[in-house]
Formats: structure tokens, C-alpha cells, sequence
């Protein structure tokens, strides 16, 4: 029998899934994991000329790199396959995401967060076109809600952790967990196999569906800057009704993970029978009223409960998206698909805090800037809506 005959006559099965979510945490951890640590390193860094941009820029700019590099790593899974570049990708995550503990410069530590974007751009790709190309249908969207759901519950416990390091060992305790990329690689090396389709080199070359895909992509970089505007600017828009604490905020930042997974869970129970422009109305309709109230509220308990609704629009959105950008794709070009929109929705997590300081001054402070969101959700909702008439229910093309 053929290496391409026994690659096809394999299924996927759980653990197959269980080990791509695990990879697709690794992006995540590279951010969440330093958030405790930031004063720590704000105190260390203080004097550098420039400390107050480059700081958050040691933060943020993995998720630029994401954004920058998920094409090219799409397009380079496509060519040269899945399984050994995602190996590659994850011990090549731990060896530079762990040289920053050794270092003192700023300026290098940033130098090794940009490589380190660079492979986690790789992984985020690759474990995402490997749950599309193991899982079809109906397995495929629960993976998909089952990865989304993951990354936002274990946020909770990544934070912990890098705080526990934090006070252990100190501003670079945190950069320790990027080891946990290692014995990952490990089960990828050994469990996960090739696709079928990387395999087949013959046979007609199918084109990217652009004038499907354009539109998504453009959908999937909003829902990234309302997903994460509420997340880096928490600790601001909690502080329009009072002084909060940084434990209050971290509080409320859980909030508002577990919000996330509960949105995912909405997602699992409406596919069966919601079309993807109804699904976006539905999670356009709940940022409509989590930013609107947000924007509005004068009182904390209510800005927490806006802030989790708006939530629960993130969780319910991420998998519709990337499920509907998923179903359009033709197998031979899945790589290049998931990392557009990879990259896309890093990209809205790179310029959500930007956007939103840019508007500050014309909208006349937070508050506004909340409200002109919420407006902007409304008319999204009302579109989708209209376009939801006589949509079919989301499914599988390819």
C-alpha cells in the first residue's frame, strides 16, 4: 500500500484534536502570560529612553508578527505540508520564547518576541488547517467552537501561573512557560500524521474564493478589535465607574474568559440550524449592547455585566467565522485560507488598543468611544440580519 493510500485511510480522532487545541494555546500564552508581570518590568525598564511604548511593544508585537506572517506560513503548509512545520514551529516557540529569561536589554528582548511571533504564526496556521483538513462537517465545527473555548478558559489559568512565576523568580519568571511547547511538539511528532490532500500533488490547482473571502476576512478583523478592545482596555473602562484594583480587574478579566467559552457553547447549540449571516446578527446584536452599556453605565456591577455580554458575542462569533471561512475554502489552498484569517484576526488584536486611544480626543473620552462601538455592532447587526433572509444554514463546501 502506497504512503499516500495509508495517509487517506487514516481518521482522526480525539486525541488528534486534543493535541492541535493544546498547540493553539501557545499563541495565546505569549501575551497573557507577561500581562502580571508588566509593572514588574515597568519598574525594571523605567529609566530606558522610550520605555513607556517599548514596554507595551514587548507585549503586543508578537501579535503583529501573527498577523504579519499567518499568510506566509498558510502558503508554505500548503507546499511543503502540515505535520513537520508545525513540529518545527512549536520546539522552535520554546527556544526562543525562553531566551528573554536570560536577557537584560529591552531592545533584545523585543528583538526575540519578533521571532517568536514568527513561530507562533506558524503554529496558530497549521494546528487550525489541521483541524479542517482531520474533521469535516459537523466534528469540524465542534472542534473549531472546541478550540476557541479552550484558549479562553485556559487564559484563567495562564495568568495564574505567570503570576505565581512572577513572584517566584520575578519579571522574567513567566518566559519559563514557554517550555510547554516541548513535550507538545513531542505528541505532534509522533501522533499527529499528514493530510491526504498535502500528499496529492496532482490534479487541478483551485484559486482562493475571493469574493467570498474578502468579505469574511474584513468581518473577522472587526470582531478582533471588539473582541479585544474590551480585553486590553478593561482596566480603563472598569475605571469609569470608580478606582478598581488590579485583583478586581483580573477578576472581571476571568469574567470575562468564561463569557468567551460560554459563547462558544451558544455557537455548538445554533449551527445546526442558524446560517452564518444570522449567527452574525445574533453576536453582532450582543456587542451592540455590551459596548452601548458599557458606555452608558455609571455603576461597576453593571459595567461587569455588559462587559460579559459583550463577551459572550466574542465567543459566539470567533467560531462562526472561522467556520464559514473554513467551509468556503477548497482543500489545496486551506493553508493559505486559515492564515489570512489568522492573521486578520491578530491584526485586530494588535490595533484594537490603538484604535481606540486614537478616539478618544474626536469622540470626547472612553465612554464615547464605547458608545460609537456599540452603534457601529447596531448597524453591523442590521445589515447581517438583512442579509440572513433566505440564507442557508452554515455548512460545509468543502
Amino acid at each position: 500500500m502506497s504512503t499516500q493510500s495509508v495517509t487517506e485511510a487514516r481518521q482522526a480522532t480525539t486525541i488528534h484534536g486534543l493535541i492541535l487545541i493544546l498547540a493553539a494555546v501557545m499563541p495565546a500564552m505569549a501575551i497573557i502570560s507577561l500581562v502580571p508581570v508588566m509593572p514588574l518590568l515597568g519598574r525594571e525598564f523605567g529609566p530606558v529612553p522610550g520605555a513607556k511604548a517599548l514596554i507595551p511593544i514587548a507585549l503586543t508585537i508578537p501579535a503583529l508578527c501573527v498577523a504579519l506572517f499567518s499568510p506566509l506560513a498558510g502558503w508554505l503548509s500548503d507546499r511543503a505540508g502540515r505535520k513537520k512545520l508545525l513540529v518545527f514551529a512549536l520546539l522552535g516557540y520554546a527556544a526562543i520564547g525562553i531566551v528573554p529569561f536570560f536577557l537584560t536589554d529591552l531592545k533584545q528582548i523585543i528583538g526575540a518576541r519578533i521571532g517568536l511571533g514568527i513561530f507562533e504564526a506558524v503554529i496558530m496556521t497549521v494546528a487550525t488547517a489541521l483541524i479542517g483538513d482531520y474533521f469535516k462537517g459537523a466534528e469540524r465545527q465542534k472542534w473549531i467552537g472546541i478550540q476557541v473555548g479552550f484558549v479562553s478558559v485556559s487564559a484563567i489559568f495562564l495568568i495564574a501561573i505567570g503570576g505565581v512565576l512572577g513572584e517566584m523568580i520575578g519579571s522574567r519568571g513567566p518566559f519559563l512557560m514557554y517550555l510547554a511547547a516541548v513535550p507538545i511538539a513531542l505528541l505532534a511528532g509522533a501522533i499527529l500524521f499528514e493530510p491526504a490532500v498535502i500528499e496529492k500533488t496532482s490534479g487541478p490547482k483551485l484559486a482562493l474564493p475571493w469574493a467570498k473571502l474578502l468579505p469574511l476576512l474584513l468581518i473577522t478583523l472587526g470582531v478582533g478589535i471588539f473582541f479585544y478592545t474590551a480585553i486590553v482596555k478593561l482596566g480603563d473602562i472598569l475605571g469609569l465607574s470608580g478606582e478598581v484594583s488590579p485583583g478586581v480587574i483580573g477578576g472581571v478579566g476571568a469574567a470575562f474568559n468564561v463569557g468567551v467559552m460560554l459563547g462558544t457553547i451558544i455557537f455548538l447549540k445554533l449551527k445546526k440550524f442558524s446560517s452564518g449571516p444570522k449567527l452574525l446578527a445574533i453576536g453582532m446584536a450582543l456587542f451592540a449592547v455590551g459596548y452601548g452599556g458599557m458606555g452608558l453605565s455609571g455603576t461597576f456591577s453593571m459595567t461587569v455585566a455588559f462587559a460579559i455580554i459583550s463577551s459572550l458575542g466574542a465567543g459566539l462569533l470567533l467560531p462562526t467565522m472561522l467556520t464559514w471561512v473554513m467551509n468556503i475554502l477548497p482543500p489545496n489552498v486551506r493553508g493559505r485560507g486559515t492564515g489570512l484569517w489568522t492573521g486578520m484576526f491578530f491584526l485586530g488584536q494588535f490595533v484594537a488598543p490603538l484604535v481606540a486611544v486614537a478616539m478618544y480626543k474626536p469622540a470626547g473620552g472612553l465612554g464615547n468611544v464605547l458608545l460609537v462601538y456599540g452603534a457601529v455592532a447596531l448597524v453591523l447587526m442590521i445589515i447581517a440580519a438583512i442579509s440572513a433572509r433566505g440564507a442557508k444554514v452554515l455548512k460545509q463546501e468543502h
